[in-house]
């Protein structure tokens, strides 16, 4: 990469620093030129301390200077679409963290106004660009495993967000589970065409009270004939419980999950390993930079970005058809 580019951070709370702190360490071409948050006059020393001088509380500080090539916007789910739509009219290259939106018809407009400009645009499923993760989707790929058959994921949390974040993350299938119907997609390399989903409350009677689940299981049906799996946990007493297994007609490809360190104690009170990574930021420390890295790259040899508006859009259909689902008891099929 040997073109400078230019970007701006739109939303700096744990996402967007971390990315921004990613980009400072891991590519010399890539100048962060300014940020904008809500609380811009309590990430002034953060921001300064790597190098960021332009903070701004308006994004459209970032959107209207013609120096700047791209935008992450990492703010809150309920700004996405709208800034998708902004960023595109202001005709800058868009990295946005999932997911665009909870409502269909808005996120159809954020894509038409990304094709009408012109723009990139990469949706932050950062899993697909785990090292383990990518293997196994290759291999699928090589036709490894024959035809895939059954897809299993387990996703658990180690901890439950706030229950202020629970009231307006669009609930567990659109803000946990969401990620794991875009890896079933990524995986099987079909499109869903029904989902059962049933869940309850087993790990605090807040969440709830705040009309969401905590434990869910999610089956899935697939246009390529396979069917799915998906059990979810608000709470892993061990750690970041991150699981995948697809068996076909040929064998079968696993990946088990990242510990601290591979070190195991064998004695006589029996055999004793690491619990797995604690969360999301160890746990995908390396995809959060390549995600990145191959936005730049799309950006800088002019082609597609490996996860699209589609890619950004499937997810919640499959998001809330899975919520209908709970509510009626029901498999539903996806209606596109």
């Amino acid at each position: 990469m040997d073109r400078k580019i230019k970007i701006g951070i739109i939303g700096a709370g744990r996402i967007g620093k971390m990315h921004a702190e990613n980009i400072r360490a891991n590519f010399s071409n890539v100048e962060i030129k300014s940020v904008a948050d809500l609380f811009a006059d309590k990430i002034k020393d953060w921001a300064n301390s790597i190098g960021i001088n332009n903070i701004f509380v308006d994004p459209a500080m970032i959107l209207e200077d013609e120096e700047i090539d791209a935008v992450l916007i990492c703010s809150s789910t309920d700004t996405h679409s709208r800034l998708i739509m902004d960023s595109a009219r202001a005709g800058k290259h868009i990295f946005c963290e999932k997911p665009i939106d909870f409502n269909l018809e808005r996120i159809h407009q954020a894509l038409d106004s990304v094709e009408k400009a012109g723009v990139k645009l990469q949706i932050g499923f950062q899993r697909r660009f785990d090292p383990s993760f990518r293997k196994a989707f290759e291999m699928i790929r090589q036709g490894k495993i024959g035809d895939p058959h059954i897809l299993k994921i387990t996703s658990r949390d180690p901890q439950p967000p706030p229950i202020d974040y629970i009231k307006v993350s669009g609930g567990i299938f659109l803000d946990m589970t969401i990620h794991d119907f875009d890896m079933a997609r990524y995986l099987s390399g079909s499109e869903v065409t029904e989902v059962y989903a049933s869940g309850a409350v087993l790990v605090d009677p807040a969440i709830g009270n705040a009309g969401d689940i905590d434990t869910a299981v999610v089956t899935l049906k697939f246009e390529n004939g396979a069917i799915g799996v998906i059990d979810n946990s608000r709470r892993s007493t061990y750690g970041y419980d991150q699981r995948v297994e697809v068996f076909g007609s040929k064998g079968c490809v696993s990946v088990s999950n990242d510990i601290l360190t591979n070190t195991v104690l064998s004695d006589e009170n029996g055999i004793t390993s690491d619990k797995p990574k604690y969360f999301f930021i160890e746990r995908y420390k390396d995809a959060y930079i390549e995600e990145i890295k191959a936005f730049f790259d799309s950006i800088l040899n002019d082609k597609q970005p490996p996860v699209t508006g589609i890619d950004g859009l499937e997810p919640v259909i499959i998001g809330l058809a899975a919520k209908k689902s709970l509510v009626e008891g029901k498999p539903v099929k996806i209606q596109r």
